[in-house]
């Protein structure tokens, strides 16, 4: 039952930073160099570096490789589960986990 919950703590984890946010906002609109990431943000070259790894290693952001530039882009696909996942645990459902007898919110 808790898989679910585990697959997407990394998820919140990394959104859990503004600029993480920022980045995925701005990758909304399709894929970046990241020198053009870069521009859009007061911070050095290995900070961006470090916030593109957390995105990239809980599967938001895919990075790609051409020449010597890295071009991010979101991964629809995670992005989409995602967006399953939180809509499944923001609205009362017939599967609900408080009726389960779990949840000790008192809502049982």
């Amino acid at each position: 039952m808790n898989d679910k919950y585990t697959e997407n703590v990394g998820l919140f984890k990394a959104l859990s930073d503004t600029n993480r946010l920022m980045i995925v906002d701005i990758l909304s609109c399709g894929e970046l160099c990241a020198c053009k990431l870069l521009e859009k943000f007061n911070i050095t070259q290995p900070t961006l570096s470090h916030h593109m790894k957390i995105l990239c290693d809980c599967g938001l952001v895919c990075g790609r490789k051409e020449g010597k530039w890295m071009y991010y882009s979101l991964n629809s696909e995670k992005v989409q589960d995602f967006k399953n996942f939180l809509c499944a645990i923001t609205i009362d459902k017939e599967d609900c986990i408080c009726k389960e007898g779990v949840c000790n919110c008192g809502n049982q």
